[in-house]
């Protein structure tokens, strides 16, 4: 197969970074213009030092664009801006995947009231598919524009589809209980990621108002015809990267542990990036990889099952769940240029 022309579109940030570390490595993958509009001029290798002479190409303006004959265009772009972008170059020839929560949600109105924006492109509403291959592989590889998953929805709804799928849980309570790490919050210097504030403590955030709380309700209501409530609260860890997302479900019917080791076994026994664990497992067992590690426990005391999913929030949070995406589109080998091993310790 020819190599894949990209572009990458925003590239100061950790996301934008994360697309040339595993894009460099990429069999088919050439990058052909990565854009910067506040660092246009300067090396790529400048602004990410850990690239020198790994990554040195120019930073362009994104007005350049046009210049180069591309097929994917990663949008690395904050929300309310890769709608922009969107709108104006929707009719090129070559595929988008946004990375932004600009089209993740199905509803003009769900956006601008979570988001707290103006949405003025529902075109792309209309269009996007939703980049979740375990769930939406199907409609991914024809799609022209891939709206990437957030980062906690990647961790909370591959662990409990599977259960939602079988008709097995309640889902007018589903409680989520996840943490990150700081990196989720962008490169940008924040007072709530300032060291002093995030070394050596821990803390919720966004309790009952997240804006990924509308993103998982509805796609794991896209896996049902009943009605889908979920509770969601993030923590802040005083980690780099990482997420681990644990929610508890109610069983609608009788269950043990047996069958529910079955059910994730038949839904995500053939996927390569899902590994189904018998044991808890922890972030450093999928650092800067595009694995989702999940566990499920039936806790009989109680009746209630708890799932877990733990995933590098850069990686199948992000720009390795793009770069899936892409491998789909393009017809390739979904883990091509997804092979990394866990960096543990």
């Amino acid at each position: 197969m020819k190599n894949i022309k990209i572009g990458i579109i925003g590239a100061t940030g950790y996301t934008g970074s994360e697309l040339v570390r595993l894009l460099t490595d990429h069999p088919n993958a050439e990058i052909k213009i990565i854009t910067s509009e506040s660092r246009a001029g300067e090396k790529f290798s400048d602004v990410h030092p850990q690239f020198l002479n790994i990554c040195d190409d120019e930073l362009k303006s994104i007005n350049e664009i046009s210049n180069y004959d591309l097929d994917i265009v990663f949008l690395a772009l904050p929300h309310g801006v890769s709608m922009d972008f969107v709108a104006k170059n929707h009719h090129q020839k070559f595929k988008i995947i946004d990375l932004s929560g600009d089209f993740r949600l199905k509803s003009k109105s769900d956006y601008e009231h979570w988001y707290k924006m103006d949405h003025h492109f529902p075109k792309g509403i209309e269009d996007a598919v939703y980049g979740l291959p375990e769930l939406f592989r199907d409609r991914i590889k024809d799609s022209e524009l891939v709206a990437n998953p957030g980062c906690f929805p990647t961790a909370s709804i591959l662990p409990i589809a599977p259960l939602v799928m079988e008709g097995l849980v309640e889902t007018d309570h589903i409680v989520i209980d996840a943490k990150t790490g700081v990196t989720g919050a962008g490169v940008k210097a924040k007072e709530v990621t300032h060291f002093p504030n995030t070394n050596d403590n821990f803390k919720a955030y966004g309790v009952s108002n997240h804006r990924h709380t509308i993103e998982i309700q509805e796609k794991v209501g896209e896996c049902t015809s009943a009605a889908v409530t979920v509770l969601f609260t993030p923590h802040l860890l005083p980690v780099d990267r990482g997420i681990i997302s644990s929610a508890y479900l109610k069983p609608r019917k009788k269950v043990d542990q047996e069958l529910i080791d079955k059910v994730f076994a038949d839904h995500y026994g053939a996927e390569p990036f899902v590994r189904y664990r018998k044991v808890v497992p922890h972030l450093k067992q999928v650092r800067g990889t595009n694995f989702c590690d999940v566990f499920a426990q039936y806790d009989e005391r109680t009746n209630t099952i708890i799932t877990m999913g733990v995933i590098d929030n850069l990686v199948k949070g992000a720009a390795g769940q793009a770069i899936q995406n892409m491998n789909i589109i393009m017809g390739l080998n979904e883990t091509t240029g997804l092979r990394q091993v866990p960096l543990q310790p």
